[in-house]
């Protein structure tokens, strides 16, 4: 009889993302509850999250680039980079969020999941260049629009990557997969998996595409719309202007 009562630690993660609590404290807090579920002691899940760092330190390798993106910000590389984008006039910000997720979507096709990334490029470089792209087209973005702009910007890396990466057959995920169905008979090779992947990669691609046209559009039907306030301030300017009898106000 499968016992479902580990699978408890999906839900831990689904309500932890739900209530945007700590996503380091989520992610162990559903790995103690489903090792918890499974009749593991707390002594068994401390040496198996050990082994799992030891065996997976590599992965913390990009921390050694977070010195170098801090200086290069000092020196002024975002402000660089919003200039830049600022001197293209037929730069848009679905141009170029698009063509960074095809960019970031081949690139893990290939294997090379860390030429980018949130660290070394979304924060440095992909953010400020949104920024300037989107407030070339549609002016001065308040700081609720840059934060939007900013997410968008990691969600497009977060796309690229992850619906990109199953599609290189050398990597652990897709051997993850492999040795999963072999445990349950299932002989697949990687390359299987791979091709099967890449159907979801480009339907990813497609989706994630007409969502950045469709943020672009909707941040321009909102900046160029006028507010309540705004006509509201029009009209107060008519009405005074009639009353000291300019001939050019309203009646």
């Amino acid at each position: 009889m499968i016992a479902y009562w580990p699978l408890l630690g999906v839900a831990v993660v689904v309500l932890g993302f739900v209530l945007r609590a700590n996503p380091v404290l989520v992610v162990v807090a559903a790995g103690f509850t489903s090792g918890f579920a499974a009749g593991k002691s707390l002594a068994a899940m401390l040496a198996l999250l050990g082994t799992s760092f030891l065996s997976n330190r590599a992965l913390m390798l990009f921390v050694l680039t977070l010195p170098a993106v801090g200086v290069l910000e000092r020196a002024g590389l975002r402000e660089h980079a919003q200039r830049w984008i600022e001197s293209l006039r037929a730069l848009t910000l679905a141009k170029l969020l698009i063509g960074y997720l095809a960019l970031r979507q081949c690139l893990s096709m290939l294997g090379l999941t860390n030429v980018a990334g949130h660290a070394q490029t979304v924060r440095p470089l992909l953010a400020p260049m949104s920024e300037a792209a989107a407030s070339k087209a549609h002016g001065d973005l308040d700081e609720s629009t840059r934060h939007r702009v900013a997410a968008l910007a990691a969600a497009t890396d977060n796309v690229g990557l992850f619906f990109g990466e199953d599609v290189f057959v050398a990597l652990g995920a897709v051997l993850l997969i492999q040795g999963f169905y072999a445990g349950n008979g299932i002989h697949l090779e990687p390359l299987q998996i791979a091709l099967w992947a890449l159907p979801t990669a480009i339907a990813a691609f497609v989706i994630h595409a007409v969502r950045i046209v469709w943020f672009e559009r909707r941040l321009a039907r909102t900046r160029h719309a006028p507010t309540d306030v705004s006509i509201a301030a029009a009209a107060t300017t008519a009405t005074a202007d009639a009353a000291k009898g300019d001939p050019d106000a309203a009646p």
